[in-house]
């Protein structure tokens, strides 16, 4: 069973930068895909980008292409999103989550909250 634990959350200015981390453990990574979502209050939560573990596929949401970059280091076993240009929009708590393969995500951090200021 794979645990999840994302860190790096925080209040920043519209246009600003933050790097979200997420340590992984408990399991072996190489058959899961690794995603970030996120959920604004009063919204749905919602897909922002993945990644498979064990080669070197991504994929993301619209709207965040081009501004947020999914990545991992599987020494330390770490999923990153580094995200710039933030928006007020990206407001939302952060959620890590994990998945064999080609399924759903069916492991879930605690989340991280992203607040960006106007």
């Amino acid at each position: 069973q794979v645990q999840l634990v994302e860190s790096g959350g925080g209040l920043v200015q519209a246009g600003g930068s933050l790097r979200l981390s997420c340590a992984a453990s408990g399991s072996t990574l190489s058959y899961y895909s690794m995603y970030w979502y996120r959920q604004a209050p009063g919204k749905e939560r919602e897909f922002v980008a993945g990644i498979t573990w064990s080669g070197p596929s991504t994929s993301y949401a619209d709207s965040v292409k081009g501004r947020f970059v999914i990545s991992k280091d599987t020494r330390i076993n770490t999923l990153f999103l580094q995200m710039y240009s933030l928006k007020p929009e990206d407001t939302a708590v952060y959620y890590c989550a994990a998945g064999p393969r080609g399924e759903k995500a069916s492991t879930w951090g605690p989340g991280t909250q992203v607040t960006v200021s106007s």
